[in-house]
Formats: C-alpha cells, sequence, structure tokens
C-alpha cells in the first residue's frame, strides 16, 4: 500500500500511509483508537472501494482495485472484523460457506455431503474439533474465532486481517488463537493482525507499522527470523503510538481525605443461571468497598464476575435467590435498573457497544441518559441544559469529537468508553462498578481512563473494578479478590498481591506455604 490517503467530510482519517507486509509475515498494525488502523484495513479489504481514496495497492506486484470486499476475497484477501461476522442460528458449516456454497449439478442444489467433509477437513486445520452441523450459537467465543478462520482458508486465504483478534477471549483462547496464526504463518499465509495487546503482539509479529494521527510514523522489525525472541520492546512500540515515553502505566494513586465509611456492601449473594435453573452462577458471595477506595475482582472467563456485576445492578441478570445489599450503609432491594441508579449505584458494561450506548444516537443524549430527571423541565428535555453538560464532559474528560451532537457511534473506543464514564459520573453514584472498563483502549486512552477511576475515588467515590487484565487490577486496586465457578475464593491486600498469588486463587488452589490474605 503507497501514499494511501482517506478523507471523510471534515476529517483526513489517513494521509499518505505506506503498509508492506511480506508473504508469510505477521505484521502488526499499532496505534491508539483513532489512528486509522481499522480505516486502512477497510481500504485494502475493498470495504472503502477504489475511487473513494488516493494512493495505490499491488498484490504480489501487481496494482489492483478493489471495487468491494468480494472481490478483495475473490485475490485472497479475508478480514475477520472485531464483532464477528456469523450467523448464530445457522450450523458451523453453514456459515463457512455462506456466500461461496459448495454446489452440486446444474441447479446448483447445495452437496451438503460435501460440505460436512470439507468443512469437517477446515476445522481440523485450525484445531477445532466440533461436529459441523452444531449452531454457532452453541459454542464460545473462542471457537467462534475459529470458525471465522476456517472461513477464511475455505476461500484460499493468502493475506489474513484480524482486527483485535482476542479482545473477548479468555486467556486459554487467546493462548489457542495465537497459536494458529504462527502456524498459518509457517504455511506460508501472511496476517496482519491489529492489537492493543503489545505483549501478543510481541510474542507472534515479525514486524511492527506504528500509526499516529492516520500517518505512518515508523515501521520496526520484531525478529529477523520467526524462531528468535522478540528483541522490540512494549515501551519502544508505546513511545511510536503516542509520541512520547509513557514512564508510568498507572497515575499515582491520589488519597481521599475523607470519611472510609463502607459504601458498598454484598453479603450472602447468591444467583442463579436464567435458563439452567439447576446452576448457581454466583454462589454466596459477600465483599465490601469502602469511600474512596478501588477494589478489583479477578477472574477467568466464566468465574461469574460479570453475573455478580450485573445481578447486584438492578438483578439484570439471572435469577436472584439470597443475600443483601447495603449501599451507604442503607439496605436496599434494587429490584430494576431505575431503582439501583436511585439507590446511588452505577455499572459500567464490559460491552459499551451493546449494552452501554445507543451508538445512533449523539453523544449529549448518551451522556444524560443515566440523569434524565435533573434534565427535563415540565415533562420537556432541557436541551440547552443537556448541551452544556455534554460540552462540560467532553472537555473535562478529553473526548475528541467536534461537537457533541455527533453520532457516538461514529467515536473511537476510547472516546466511546470516556462518554459511557460521563454519564454514569454525571448521575454522581455513591458506588461505580466498572466491568472490563479499558477493553479494546489503547494504551493512551487506557492511562487516561485510569486518570479518572483514580480522581472518581479521591473524591470519595467507592469503585467495584472488574478485569481481566491482572496487571491493571495490581496497578490500580487497594484490595483484590479473587472468584471462581461463581465464588469469592480469596480478599488479597495491594501489598500481598501477584500475578501468581492471584492466579493461584483464581483457579481454586491453595497459596503457597508462608502466603497470607489480609485486609
Amino acid at each position: 500500500m503507497r501514499g494511501i490517503t482517506k478523507t471523510f467530510p471534515g476529517v483526513t482519517a489517513l494521509s499518505d500511509v505506506n503498509l508492506t507486509v511480506r508473504p508469510g509475515e505477521i505484521h502488526a498494525v499499532c496505534g491508539e483508537n483513532g489512528a486509522g488502523k481499522s480505516t486502512l484495513m477497510k481500504v485494502l479489504s475493498g470495504v472503502h472501494p477504489h475511487g473513494s481514496y488516493d494512493g495505490e495497492i499491488r498484490l504480489f506486484g501487481e496494482l489492483v482495485a478493489f471495487k468491494d470486499i468480494r472481490a478483495s476475497e475473490a485475490r485472497g484477501i479475508v478480514i475477520i472484523h472485531q464483532e464477528l461476522a456469523l450467523v448464530p442460528f445457522l450450523s458451523i458449516a453453514e456459515n463457512i460457506f455462506l456466500g461461496n456454497e459448495q454446489r452440486t449439478g446444474r441447479r446448483g442444489v447445495v452437496d451438503w455431503n460435501a460440505t460436512l467433509q470439507r468443512a469437517t477437513r477446515l476445522l481440523g486445520r485450525v484445531g477445532l474439533r466440533e461436529n459441523p452441523q452444531t449452531a454457532v450459537a452453541d459454542i464460545g467465543v473462542g471457537k467462534q474465532q475459529l470458525v471465522e478462520i476456517a472461513k477464511a482458508l475455505s476461500k484460499e486465504v493468502k493475506l489474513l486481517i484480524l482486527d483485535e483478534p482476542t479482545a473477548a477471549l479468555n486467556d486459554e483462547d487467546s493462548a489457542s488463537l495465537l497459536q494458529l496464526i504462527l502456524e498459518l504463518r509457517d504455511q506460508g499465509i501472511a496476517s496482519i493482525v491489529i492489537s492493543h495487546k503489545l505483549g501478543e503482539i510481541r510474542h507472534i509479529a515479525d514486524t511492527v507499522t506504528i500509526l499516529r494521527d492516520g500517518r505512518t510514523i515508523e515501521t520496526l522489525t520484531v525478529r529477523e527470523h520467526p524462531q528468535q525472541p522478540a528483541e522490540l520492546s512494549e515501551d519502544r512500540i508505546i513511545r511510536g503510538m503516542v509520541g512520547r515515553d509513557l514512564d508510568h502505566r498507572f497515575p499515582d494513586r491520589t488519597p481521599y481525605e475523607g470519611d472510609h465509611a463502607t459504601a458498598l456492601e454484598i453479603e450472602g449473594w447468591t444467583v442463579r443461571h436464567p435458563v439452567d435453573h439447576q446452576r448457581k452462577v454466583v454462589d454466596d458471595a459477600s465483599l465490601t468497598v469502602r469511600r474512596g477506595e478501588i477494589v478489583g475482582i479477578a477472574g477467568l472467563m466464566g468465574a461469574g464476575r460479570t453475573e455478580l456485576a450485573m445481578s447486584v445492578f438492578g438483578r439484570s441478570y439471572g435469577l436472584y435467590e439470597a443475600g443483601t445489599l447495603r449501599v451507604a450503609g442503607r439496605q436496599v432491594r434494587a429490584k430494576t435498573v431505575p431503582a439501583a441508579i436511585e439507590a446511588g449505584l452505577a455499572y459500567v458494561t464490559e460491552d459499551r457497544k451493546r449494552y452501554g450506548l445507543n451508538l445512533i444516537d449523539t453523544i449529549n443524549r448518551n451522556i444524560s441518559l443515566a440523569s434524565l430527571p435533573v434534565m427535563v423541565r415540565r415533562g420537556v428535555v432541557d436541551e440547552h441544559h443537556e448541551r452544556s453538560v455534554a460540552e462540560r464532559y467532553r472537555d473535562s474528560m478529553n473526548i475528541k469529537a467536534p461537537t457533541v451532537h455527533e453520532q457516538t457511534g461514529r467515536l473511537s473506543g476510547g472516546n466511546q468508553q470516556k462518554v459511557v464514564l460521563s454519564k454514569w459520573i454525571h448521575a454522581d453514584p455513591d458506588v461505580l462498578i466498572l466491568d472490563e472498563p479499558t477493553r479494546g483502549i489503547d494504551v493512551g486512552a487506557k492511562y487516561e481512563i485510569y486518570t479518572v477511576i483514580d480522581a472518581l475515588a479521591a473524591q470519595g467515590k467507592a469503585v467495584l473494578f472488574i478485569s481481566s487484565e491482572l496487571p491493571e487490577l495490581l496497578g490500580m486496586c487497594d484490595r483484590i479478590y479473587t472468584m471462581a465457578e461463581g465464588r469469592l475464593t480469596a480478599e488479597i491486600a495491594r501489598a500481598d498481591a501477584g500475578q501468581e498469588v492471584l492466579m493461584r486463587h483464581m483457579t481454586r488452589q491453595q497459596p503457597a506455604a508462608g502466603a497470607r490474605n489480609r485486609d
């Protein structure tokens, strides 16, 4: 790709960007949210057709001009988006060949025997031992990623583009997917990987191209030979992404000078699965969070962290069975989301696009959603007040948008998350429950989010912080609870916490001799 420039009304998304990928290479593309990574991949894959951008694309030396995504796929370029494009209620085999069905005879009837046989072979190539007739809805997200790659292999892929491939995966599924990408490299298939997880990039990438503000900053060699260890540090990548050294991944904690009374107390909380009523997704959980404190919850995928958070916040998940909830010393029932908000709770969901935002609405309307009663005069929203509030948060939270009337779906992930936080901060809760608050966000935006969380704690807010990134919990939290199979298994003070200690309790293993948990 040479001299790629792409503009939208009033915005230059890409400016003279260059990208070269060699056959059989894993090439990472890094940059902060809004740097132009996804736009560049949409140009390459034909989502933005030839003629809508300036510059040229050459494939194996040949000048190409893709008019749509089918044209790029016909030449062996396949993109797998962060939001998977599978049809849940079709089978694995049907999804693999959707739009590319295995047909027989002149009538074009689908040859189901050939479909299932070829699907089985493709699933074997990606290491997925599932019946190809299984519905996609019945397999986990990690396996769905493998189905997407099998689908790409069915199209004789030569260049595979993966946009945040492990963002929604647990550690085990992430490791399996990364190993598969390495195996595809050994088969001569080139990959472009977009990821904010720099440790993963150092593990698999041969080369890294860094974008900033829609421009190519530099292309760096991670390793000269596939068998060599990475020669490029995470700090070096970060410096290219943000334009400066990021000396501290986490802000220095600002102490809270007020009363450290208990703000959130959960006791004996038990919740059953909404469909399988025999299964407890949260089992007799008890925890506390004091004013000015950031308390983490660590656990593997399926441990029950999100189920705990959602069930506490207006019982929005599962079937409540037992337990008491106290906010600022008051016992509350909070059987609905409005009741939870009224009680002083706020919940930043792990899936901001699905549950946290109205993507087709504006920034100002999203920010006002949790505090509409104070926005209304005589039954009508005061638009002037709503706009002034949104503009205040746009400035204080550094939301990068030309106007608060910008559609939220057009913002980068980091800016969308700032809108979600603004919505809840304006509701002035006593307790903020943050579920994966930095998922899919670049390192620069992460630091800004951490700074906001620290400021909230310094103001006396109680923060319950759920994250799959252990360094994040260790860097931000005063105490950390571990969770496994629906139960809280340990409470660990910051001074005693480490990744190995957390992992022991996340897998229900006993602490090593001499290890001690304390408040």
